[in-house]
């Protein structure tokens, strides 16, 4: 048996704190084992209200569910939470909206910070140029972008030989809110010793978001 088939073996679907042993959880909703970092962390409080642990560093045990908010709402619907931790708990009834909220919060806020720090293009010019070096490892259009726009920065990729990686569900009014600019539609995160951690964030909220939790490249292939 190889180390990563042991750790799975070992999985459990809670821990018992912030230190928890090995990279893989077991969903509490689908039953099935995969690494920590596709997954969102829960905590019971002790009057048993059930708390999303976005940085994964809150004490006491924890349970662990697929970063999709269909599995979330399930689990609080359904009485998962209880089962995990073995006592009375009590998740808030738009659990899965708070865990949105928070995961976004999170992405753009990282990407706020690359902004300033002058590494994200706002606009569709500015994308188009950073795509076109070739230097672009996130590609952001708001909910609802046209598809024209799309189209055209698609090929601008093309051109650079790149595949960022491309994200659709924030809304305009949460970017231009993040990035300090009006109607923003088009944004590209450039390559950076930081960026990884930053498409993580936002990779995290797209796949939270969309129904099926299949996060898609710049041509449309599945990951």
């Amino acid at each position: 048996m190889t180390q990563s088939e042991t750790d799975i073996e070992d999985a459990v679907e809670t821990d018992e704190g912030p230190t928890d042993r090995g990279p893989f959880r077991r969903c509490i909703v689908t039953r099935e084992s995969r690494p920590a970092d596709g997954l969102l962390r829960f905590v019971r409080a002790p009057d048993g209200a059930v708390v999303f642990d976005l940085k994964r560093r809150l004490p006491g045990r924890g349970a662990w569910v697929e970063a999709r908010a269909e599995s979330v709402a399930i689990a609080a619907r359904k009485n998962h939470f209880a089962r995990a931790f073995k006592a009375r708990s009590v998740p808030p009834a738009d659990l899965d909206d708070q865990v949105r909220d928070r995961l976004a919060g999170a992405a753009l806020g990282a990407l706020g910070l690359e902004r300033r720090a002058g590494r994200l293009a706002v606009g569709f010019a500015d994308c188009e140029a950073l795509l076109r070096k070739g230097r672009a490892v996130l590609l952001l259009h708001a909910a609802g972008a046209a598809a024209d726009g799309i189209r055209k920065l698609d090929q601008a990729a093309h051109s650079g030989g790149t595949t960022p990686f491309v994200s659709r569900s924030f809304t305009a009014r949460e970017m231009s809110l993040a990035f300090g600019r009006g109607n923003v539609i088009h944004a590209a995160l450039e390559a950076s010793p930081g960026s990884e951690a930053v498409v993580a964030r936002t990779r995290l909220f797209e796949n939270y978001t969309e129904e099926r939790g299949v996060a898609r490249d710049v041509a449309g292939r599945t990951e």
